[in-house]
C-alpha cells in the first residue's frame, strides 16, 4: 500500500471512501495530535479524547459529501472544533466571547503576528520554551492558566500548543483576526506575569 505522504488528498479520499482501514488508520495517526489538540483547547482536558473519537465518526459520516474546498486537516478540524463547541455547551461551560475594546492598541511587547518580541529580563533561557523546562514553572504555568477565561485559554492553547495559523483560530473560535489577537495578549500578558513573578521570588 502507498505512503500517506506519496498520495493525493483525491486519492486519500478515494481510498477512505472504499473503506480502506489500512489508510484510516495513517490518517488518525497523521491528523490525531492537531484534532486532539484543538479538542483540549475548547472543551477542556476530561472529555478531549471522547471529542476526537466522536468528531472521527462524524467524519467518516460527512465523508461522502466533503468538496475538498479546503484541505482534509482544515475540514477535520473545523468538525472536531464544531464538536468541541457542542459538548462544551452540553457540560454547561459554554462561555461569550469577550467583546473587543475599542480603545485597543498593540501592545509593544507583541509581534504583529502576536509573537513575543523579547523575553521577560528575569527569564534565564533564551526563550519560554527553555523556562518550561522547569516542573516547578510549568506547573505554575498551568495551573494559572486553568484561571483563564475559556476563550483566552483556547486561543493560548490553539496557538502555541496547537500550531494552529491566526486563520484558522479565527475559523475555530468564530471571531475576527483582531479580537484573536485580543484573546492572545491577554492570555500571554497573564502567563508574562507569572514567569516574572516565578523568576524573582521562586514562588508560583
Amino acid at each position: 500500500m502507498a505512503e500517506l505522504s506519496t498520495m493525493s488528498e483525491e486519492q486519500i479520499l478515494k481510498e477512505l471512501l472504499k473503506g480502506n482501514e489500512a489508510l484510516f488508520q495513517q490518517v488518525f495517526s497523521q491528523y490525531y495530535s492537531s484534532m486532539q489538540s484543538v479538542a483540549y483547547a475548547i472543551a477542556g482536558p476530561v472529555i478531549a479524547d471522547e471529542v476526537v473519537q466522536e468528531a472521527w465518526v462524524s467524519a467518516l459520516k460527512a465523508l461522502p459529501k466533503f468538496e475538498g474546498r479546503s484541505s482534509l486537516k482544515s475540514w477535520l478540524i473545523r468538525i472536531v472544533a464544531n464538536e468541541a463547541k457542542t459538548r462544551r455547551r452540553k457540560e454547561n461551560r459554554s462561555v461569550s466571547l469577550e467583546a473587543m475594546q475599542d480603545s485597543w492598541s498593540t501592545d509593544p511587547r507583541f509581534s504583529e503576528n502576536s509573537g513575543w518580541k523579547n523575553p521577560s529580563s528575569q527569564w534565564h533561557g533564551d526563550t519560554p520554551e527553555d523556562l518550561l523546562s522547569a516542573d516547578e514553572l510549568r506547573e505554575c504555568i498551568e495551573k494559572n492558566m486553568q484561571k483563564l477565561p475559556e476563550n483566552q485559554l483556547a486561543a493560548l492553547r490553539l496557538r502555541d500548543s496547537g500550531g494552529l495559523s491566526m486563520d484558522e483560530l479565527c475559523n475555530i473560535l468564530e471571531v475576527s483576526s483582531s479580537n484573536v489577537r485580543v484573546l492572545l495578549h491577554r492570555a500571554r500578558d497573564k502567563v508574562l506575569r507569572v514567569i516574572d513573578h516565578f523568576q524573582v521570588t521562586g514562588e508560583c
